[in-house]
């Protein structure tokens, strides 16, 4: 299997994508091929001691920077690191794509670039959050502001998917985000995405209140990207929030300290649990291959998951299984 990593995606890049491409070809039957400046690869790999063994390279010399236009991707900057990677996923040369660049420019390549699975509206961002017994994939995480009910149905699927197929939930609960458990509650297209998503193939457990998300009775999370992304912002500060609280409870003075030695075990895994480096990073769903959105300041760790994600995707044939849902949905129509 061939992950395609652009090189220069990210806060860290080049360093940690290739830090995390040499830990990720440790993995049998894993390539990586990066897309970006060859000779600042190769010099930055010789420099900090890293083989390039099993990693091949396509050379691009542009990058796109997340304070262009995304659509830039398409004109000006199609010869940069991210378009040519998404352009040799749609050319068969890989099968998955990761990178840490600009989302909104990763939305629009992925999009024109390697094109939608056929039947999907709008490809969601579908970041993974921790729970009190798991994880909970929010569709969509902030790729679309605006969307119609039949949007929300879908994201319910291909959330549903990726649930059962990479993290091994079957069955998993899907819920609607909402104001209000009581199926009249919400905006009109709350409403009658809650009708749609009621009649999908799905385990339905009907409206999700935000504070229900950590506890974990839901494992997929369906809401328009506007309202995601703010409960992601949220999620993501009440959880640094948190261990910030945590550990200055457990340095101050010498009660604290006691108390830190008798429960650093579960401290530690408390904190790891929260750490975003631990998934690897956000699958675009709806794309027609496997592309995974890594943390703009993902370390080597954080890279090496989001490949080890990918890998993950193609081996459970996510997309495949997304495409046969929906065209169970679709006879169900008909």
């Amino acid at each position: 299997m061939n992950v395609i990593v652009d090189a220069f995606g990210g806060d860290n890049a080049p360093l940690a994508v290739i830090q995390g491409a040499a830990q990720a070809v440790k993995e049998p039957g894993t390539e990586i091929t990066l897309t970006g400046n060859e000779k600042i690869i190769r010099e930055t790999a010789e420099k900090n001691s890293i083989s390039l063994d099993k990693i091949s390279i396509i050379h691009t010399e542009s990058v796109i920077d997340i304070h262009e236009e995304p659509a830039e991707i398409l004109k000006s900057r199609k010869d940069c690191s991210m378009a040519v990677g998404l352009q040799a996923l749609a050319d068969g040369k890989g099968d998955a794509f990761v990178s840490a660049g600009s989302t909104g420019a990763l939305v629009v390549g992925a999009t024109m670039i390697a094109k939608r699975i056929k039947g999907i509206k709008r490809p969601a961002l579908a970041p993974i959050l921790p729970t009190a017994d798991g994880h909970l994939i929010l569709m969509d995480g902030g790729a679309n502001v605006e969307c119609r009910p039949e949007m929300l149905m879908q994201f319910g699927i291909m959330g549903s998917c990726y649930m059962e197929k990479v993290m091994g939930i079957k069955s998993p609960k899907v819920g609607l985000l909402n104001v209000g458990a009581e199926d009249t509650k919400g905006r009109d297209i709350d409403k009658e995405a809650y009708k749609l998503l009621k009649n999908a193939p799905l385990n339905f457990y009907g409206n999700l209140e935000a504070r229900e998300m950590p506890s974990g009775v839901c494992q997929v999370a369906v809401s328009d990207g506007f309202t995601g992304n703010i409960a992601l912002k949220l999620y993501e500060g009440m959880g640094s929030f948190l261990a910030g609280e945590i550990k200055g409870m457990l340095t101050d003075g010498i009660g604290g300290k006691l108390a830190a030695l008798l429960i650093l075990g579960k401290v530690k895994a408390f904190k790891k649990k929260l750490d975003y480096k631990e998934v690897g990073g956000a699958m675009l769903m709806g794309i027609s291959k496997p592309v995974i959105k890594a943390h703009g300041s993902s370390d080597g760790k954080a890279f090496y998951n989001a490949v080890r994600q990918a890998k993950q995707c193609v081996d459970g044939d996510v997309i495949g299984e997304i495409t046969k849902a929906l065209e169970a949905v679709g006879k169900e129509k008909n």
